[in-house]
């Protein structure tokens, strides 16, 4: 892997191509801002991971996995390693077969040290609750999975979602989910560096909303063409967001970006 920008001193090892980096400078490369602003109840920074082929499909037959590689792999599992929380929608969920995330040995003094618990939480989002509360994603998580919806949610599905162990979060009326309201109320809970996995559907409810953050985006030197979605979907905005580039990776024809919101906080 080697970094295209922001320009590196030619001589260190992180610049070589052939050389794969170490989880540690992967973590140091995509670290969340070392003071989220305006430290207190309610502050978060929302990044997003996605990844798109040449021709724009986030997926291939429903999933992401056929268009990734072992190097997006690793970035994926770091990104999760840093969040205290990974936000996801109800198909990306059953689609991707989310199980709770674990706690990896390789983070924990990093985790330790920013005053994190061993794993992130995993919250999902669904207005309507149609989730499988007797999968491991809910009955054996080390840490309780949160389940975001909004307070017109079906009573008895909010009933089972507790009783499986999850905790509900309220953060919508009627059964739509505020994605600004979602980032807050999980920021008033301690969740602070959220980081969303999609589907398309939520992480283009949370572009139109203007919170997200930061897009961490892998490119896939592959062309699928189809009708698969796009990494966001929903409406659009008004006017174009403009997002400033503030690394971009490379190994094997991959290419891995990270896009800040220039108004980044």
């Amino acid at each position: 892997m080697r970094s295209l920008f922001p320009v590196t001193d030619l001589t260190t090892t992180a610049a070589s191509p052939d050389r794969e980096w170490s989880l540690d400078e992967l973590a140091e490369a995509y670290a969340y801002p070392s003071g989220l602003p305006g430290e207190g109840p309610g502050s978060a920074w929302l990044r997003a991971n996605m990844v798109s082929t040449l021709d724009g499909a986030a997926q291939h037959d429903g999933r992401s996995q056929p268009i990734s590689c072992a190097a997006d792999m690793r970035i994926f599992g770091t990104l999760r390693a840093l969040a205290d929380v990974v936000i996801a929608g109800a198909e990306t969920v059953r689609l991707e077969g989310y199980r709770p995330a674990r706690a990896r040995e390789a983070f924990a003094a990093r985790r330790a040290a920013a005053g994190q618990g061993p794993a992130p939480a995993v919250a999902v989002v669904s207005g309507s609750l149609d989730l499988d509360f007797s999968l491991p994603l809910f009955t054996g998580p080390l840490v309780p999975t949160l389940v975001v919806t909004g307070a017109g949610a079906p009573a008895d599905r909010i009933a089972a979602a507790r009783k499986a162990g999850a905790e509900v979060v309220i953060a919508g009326d009627g059964t739509r989910v505020d994605p600004a309201r979602a980032v807050r109320e999980l920021a008033d809970r301690g969740l602070r560096r959220q980081l969303t996995e999609g589907g398309p559907r939520l992480l283009g409810q949370f572009v139109a909303a203007g919170a997200l953050d930061e897009l961490c985006l892998t490119l896939s030197p592959m062309l699928t063409a189809g009708d698969a979605q796009r990494i966001a979907g929903g409406p659009g905005v008004t006017l174009p967001e403009r997002f400033a580039l503030a690394s971009l990776l490379e190994e094997d024809g991959f290419l891995f970006s990270r896009y800040r919101r220039r108004d980044a906080r």
